[in-house]
């Protein structure tokens, strides 16, 4: 009894093998795109932007690497450069895009807003991880990383937004990608 299932077996291993045909791979087939190892989340990508950017000197209104940025400046360029994004040129104007987000609920990516001319939105920088974000802070400075729990960062926190996620994306109030 335990004979026919055996050549059974025997007979589909000895068949199979002959019917199966070899296929070459052509890489013009192949879809485009980044190797799995390769990939790269959009926020991990801003991140990586944002800490190119590391020790470029303060320009009050600049919006160029090569001759100096301001907070917006800096925001601008790493959001146009890492994922497509065209922000609007001041800290107040980008605290009206995307959803906000509260202190403790932000991730790498989000905008953080500060207070440091008297009105709120005034400075903007964008939050890394664990606390830290990166900013160009001030005359006689350069773009740099500090922590967001600070006394003088944290008595100026204005809030945050969030303009690209990893999850599910939302196009709501977005600026022109």
């Amino acid at each position: 009894m335990r004979a026919r299932p055996l050549l059974a077996a025997l007979a589909l291993s000895i068949l199979l093998p002959a019917s199966a045909q070899a296929v070459e791979f052509d890489p013009d087939d192949a879809e485009t795109g980044a190797p799995v190892a390769d990939y790269v989340s959009e926020t991990q990508h801003l991140v990586n932007q944002a800490m190119s950017y590391l020790g470029i000197r303060y320009r009050f209104g600049g919006t160029s690497p090569e001759t100096g940025l301001d907070c917006s400046g800096l925001v601008q360029n790493v959001f146009r450069n890492a994922v497509g994004l065209d922000l609007p040129r001041t800290a107040r104007e980008m605290a009206s895009l995307g959803n906000r987000v509260t202190r403790r609920d932000l991730q790498p990516g989000d905008l953080v807003f500060f207070n440091t001319m008297r009105r709120t939105f005034s400075h903007v920088g964008i939050y890394l991880g664990d606390g830290q974000f990166v900013h160009a802070p001030a005359k006689g400075g350069s773009v740099r990383v500090e922590s967001m729990q600070t006394s003088y960062w944290t008595q100026r926190f204005s809030g945050a937004r969030r303009l690209v996620s990893d999850e599910a994306p939302s196009t709501e109030n977005l600026a022109t990608r």
